[in-house]
């Protein structure tokens, strides 16, 4: 199990093609020190496991074929960025929501909005860790058949990342649209800040909401 907390972000820096899937070797520091054969870990939201690895340096993990088809990793390159983030110890901090790594669907960035976070003038267009610049909005179109499962003020899993829902939006044809408020720190410390409208993202939605809705349906069956 994850909580959405991103440690850190890795590179991809190899991938082999193979028959049964693809194998993607992805550079980090933090996340790769302390890792264990078979250890899970989410990569930009999906959970893999660690086949290989190199202490502080890199690891490598396996995608089969349904993992590439339902997720967007098959389409990275190597300089690529990605989302990090160990399974949660038992003894850890619960600091986001509970975020298992099953992606549901990749959903596509329709939106992204800056807002300057004060009125006053800033020493620089840059930001810095004394500066780091003002909030974002941030734009999310689901596939059809999933906004069901979100409220506003609920949590949404987008690449790995916990985030709550600002505002919820339902098309005619049933697709939902989904803002998201993201903090300086999230923006410079995740992919969100090499993002573009038209971009994917993988969609995880709040387990709990698949729970309630597969009780209410066995309660009138």
């Amino acid at each position: 199990m994850f909580t959405g907390i991103v440690e850190e972000t890795g590179t991809i820096v190899g991938r082999e093609q193979t028959a049964d899937g693809l194998r993607l070797r992805i550079a980090a520091d933090e996340v790769a020190t302390g890792l264990e054969h078979g250890q899970s870990i989410s990569v930009s939201g999906v959970c893999l496991t660690v086949e290989r690895y190199e202490a502080g340096a890199w690891f490598e993990v396996f995608l089969a074929t349904e993992t590439v088809d339902r997720s967007y990793l098959g389409e990275l390159a190597e300089g690529d960025a990605v989302n990090l983030e160990r399974a949660m110890p038992a003894d850890g901090r619960f600091d986001g929501h509970v975020v298992q790594g099953h992606v549901d669907a990749v959903a596509t960035i329709s939106e992204i909005e800056s807002v300057a976070e004060s009125e006053a003038p800033r020493a620089s267009d840059e930001p810095t860790a004394d500066d780091p610049g003002g909030d974002w909005f941030f734009e999310f179109e689901l596939p059809e058949g999933y906004g069901r499962y979100v409220v506003e003020k609920g949590s949404i899993t987008l690449d790995g990342i916990s985030l709550t829902v600002a505002d919820l939006e339902r098309d005619e044809d049933g697709r939902a649209r989904v803002t998201v408020a993201i903090i300086p720190t999230t923006y410079e410390f995740t992919t969100l800040s090499e993002k573009a409208v038209g971009d994917p993202v993988h969609l995880e939605v709040d387990v709990l909401a698949k729970y309630v809705e597969r009780l209410l349906e066995s309660r009138f069956e």
